[in-house]
């Protein structure tokens, strides 16, 4: 029964990352990671594995996915190897939605075509606890299909600037 505890906390973990950023709680989001904590995004921006705090990490992410008018994270289907009583694997399939208005579209000075992008894939996640509390340590997204306009990612940066 203890394991199935476990296996809960660290699901709990994932759904904290997805309504941190959908909710734009970026306390609640921060507190996932591990300090430091790796992130492997490759597969969605060719950049190679980094170390960041979870500060640096949330502020990057916020000024992008925290400029979209409305995001949906969904995670879904959880496997969790445990390693040990401290250690464990938790690969999630994601779904990941960004999207802008037909208005701020306007302000782009955009008509409103193709306003959003939609990404689907798994996050091979390793978790570590300390005090008890289950953290991401290293965050491994693999993007299997995109759809949409991926130049919203560009928009939200520019408007995020």
């Amino acid at each position: 029964m203890e394991q199935q505890s476990e296996f809960d906390s660290i699901v709990e973990v994932t759904y904290a990352y997805a309504a941190g950023i959908d909710r734009r709680d970026w306390d609640m989001y921060r507190e996932v990671f591990t300090d430091p904590c790796e992130f492997d995004f490759s597969s969605f921006n060719s950049a190679a594995p980094a170390t960041f705090t979870p500060d640096q990490w949330t502020a990057g992410v916020r000024a992008v996915n925290g400029s979209f008018d409305a995001t949906q994270h969904q995670m879904t289907n959880h496997l969790v190897q445990f390693h040990d009583a401290d250690h464990a694997t938790c690969v999630v399939e994601l779904r990941a939605q960004h999207w802008f208005s037909p208005i701020t579209m306007a302000e782009f000075g955009l008509p409103d075509t193709v306003n959003w992008c939609e990404l689907g894939g798994h996050y091979t996640n390793s978790m570590s606890r300390a005090d008890g509390i289950w953290r991401i340590s290293r965050c491994h997204l693999t993007v299997r299909w995109r759809t949409g306009n991926e130049g919203v990612f560009d928009l939200a940066r520019k408007r995020y600037r």
